[in-house]
């Protein structure tokens, strides 16, 4: 819950960051246009003019490098797959993690108990505890 409460408050800090940042990127290039039609009357406010489009340019490309940067990185953890081949003549069941090319109803290595083929009966994701609390509270 807490990495939830974290996780938006980035997002939303970033998306309010971000909207100053254009803002910003805006009033500088209407300072550069102004200062294009205000230098055949006043130089001098031109001047001015270019210096704070030129730095309000600098400033939010600046920012918006050190965001892509240094932003904050979504981490996607990967729930464990689950693998459960068992014996149709003993019963014998083992429960191993997912490797590539597993498939249901697929023959796997003998049976360690009674020597028969074993098969791939289930294929599934592995539901940790906090995950069940989880879809409890939703409901």
């Amino acid at each position: 819950m807490s990495q939830e409460k974290t996780s938006t408050r980035a997002t939303k800090m970033s998306s309010v960051v971000l909207l100053i940042i254009f803002i910003t990127l805006a009033l500088a290039l209407a300072a550069l246009i102004l200062a294009s039609y205000e230098y055949v009357s006043d130089p001098f406010v031109a001047g001015f003019l270019v210096l704070i489009g030129i730095l309000g340019l600098a400033l939010s490309a600046y920012v918006i490098l050190q965001m892509r940067r240094h932003g904050p990185r979504p981490s996607i953890e990967v729930p464990p797959i689950m693998t459960t081949i068992e014996c149709k003549k003993c019963g014998y069941k083992n429960i191993r993690e997912f490797q590539r090319g597993d498939y249901i109803f697929k023959e796997g290595e003998p049976c360690p108990k009674c020597n028969e083929k074993t098969m791939v009966t289930a294929i599934y994701r592995e539901v940790k505890e906090k995950d069940k609390e989880k879809e409890r509270s939703r409901v």
